[in-house]
């Protein structure tokens, strides 16, 4: 497998060298291209080997979200084990940056998976153990982690509706992959269905660390994020979080411009689709004399994008509903976890497939709601606006839905521990 996997990757270099290239064109901040050859030499400092390493791998900003509490748990019961974290995209990068240390000794970009970069990353880290937040698996890490005896596990492991149907189709090759894996710790039942069926072993459900990572998220009085976003006072405001795709920025925009005196917070999922935001608001809502404002610019508006990192987690503390993007078109939904621990009504579409046991339990739980259009959300939040009693018992259910799910870091963190090899 070793031979073919880069026999292909060699021979679609000119396609996938390219794309890699434009993709990070996009990004407001470039990676670091030298790190992603595996040269940490400025960044990760030689091993000490009186101290244990964990090497953390999270891809991208949700994954970055998802470890900082099982990283908080690892620092606070292994004190003394050196942690490099690793991601792949810019802003997850940014994400990690602006966490709180000391939850990690060294940031870096992920290696590209050619053997010669993986193998030059993992000889320069030399990690005792390999943690591997949800499902990123590159055959060369893996070997490259192999070939140094470094176990290597999943933690927080999940594979989404979408993910699963394609996965099954080159089921070969995750079974390849998986040789090299010592534990897949995943989030659900039906997470460790599908990893075993794909050729995981010592699969085990340990549940969602983002569950841990909205319950340690410290609610901000709502006049403190009224004040900053230049809120008037009485009026009643709707966050929207992570819409993915102009169909649901247009759909948003609609249902904004059907409901009377409300403030729309939007943020968008990148925030390199703020600019065609607000190309867009401008063309719909010019003519019903609504304004528009970028919280970048500390600008402020009926309707405020968002276009900032990290605040999104507090700003949902000053939202009367909550919207939930990336369900409305057919993208698998974004975290509704957040809003749900800071008590608050959620909206979100149909196609939560990403986050399908969170949205299923929520639902049932009477905590979030459906909607599959503009006008479906518009007449929502008015309902939901009219009806103080309605909100206050979703706040309940969403409340006791979270706590009935935290912990599940703890486990997460103690699992890697114990898999860390005796000295």
């Amino acid at each position: 497998m070793f031979f073919l996997y880069n026999l292909v990757l060699t021979l679609l270099s000119p396609i996938w060298v390219p794309w890699m290239m434009l993709r990070a064109r996009k990004r407001q901040e470039a990676p670091n291209w030298r790190e992603r050859s595996g040269n940490y030499q400025d960044i990760v400092t030689r091993r000490d080997k009186t101290k244990q390493r964990v090497w953390v791998h999270a891809v991208s900003v949700g994954e970055v979200i998802a470890a900082k509490p099982f990283l908080q748990q690892l620092r606070l019961l292994a004190p003394d084990c050196e942690i490099v974290l690793s991601v792949t995209t810019s802003s997850g990068h940014q994400t990690a940056r602006e966490m709180e240390m000391p939850l990690y000794d060294s940031l870096v970009y992920f290696p590209i998976d050619v053997f010669k970069f993986t193998l030059r990353a993992m000889q320069w880290v030399r990690p005792d153990v390999m943690v591997i937040m949800e499902t990123e698996l590159w055959y060369n890490f893996l070997y490259s982690a192999d070939v140094f005896r470094v176990p290597c596990i999943i933690v927080n492991g999940r594979i989404s509706d979408k993910a699963y149907k394609t996965d099954l189709k080159v089921g070969f090759f995750f079974r390849a992959l998986f040789k090299f894996v010592k534990g897949c710790l995943v989030q659900t039942t039906t997470d460790k269905e599908r990893f075993e069926s794909l050729g995981a072993t010592g699969v085990e459900v340990f549940g969602n660390t983002k569950f841990d990572e909205a319950s340690s998220v410290v609610s901000v009085e709502p006049s403190v994020w009224r004040e900053k976003l230049g809120v008037p006072a009485g009026k009643s405001v709707v966050v929207v979080g992570s819409t993915r795709s102009e169909m649901e920025e247009a759909l948003v925009i609609d249902a904004f411009l059907a409901l009377p005196d409300v403030v729309f917070v939007h943020a968008p999922r990148h925030i390199e689709s703020a600019g065609r935001i607000v190309e867009l608001f401008q063309k719909k809502a010019s003519s019903a004399g609504k304004t528009i404002g970028r919280r970048s610019k500390g600008e402020s508006g009926d309707y405020i994008v968002l276009d900032t990192f990290g605040e999104l987690g507090s700003v949902y503390s000053v939202a009367d509903v909550v919207v939930i993007g990336g369900g409305f078109d057919n993208l698998g939904g974004q975290n509704l976890i957040q809003p749900l621990a800071l008590s608050k009504p959620v909206i979100h579409g149909p196609n939560m497939f990403n986050f399908r046991d969170v949205a299923a339990a929520s639902v049932r739980a009477g905590a979030s709601v459906i909607c599959e259009d503009a006008e479906g959300v518009a007449k929502e939040i008015r309902g939901l606006l009219g009806d103080p009693t309605r909100r206050e018992s979703m706040a309940s259910a969403a409340i006791k839905l979270i706590a009935d799910n935290v912990g599940a870091s703890k486990r997460y963190a103690e699992a890697v521990i114990a898999a860390i090899p005796k000295k």
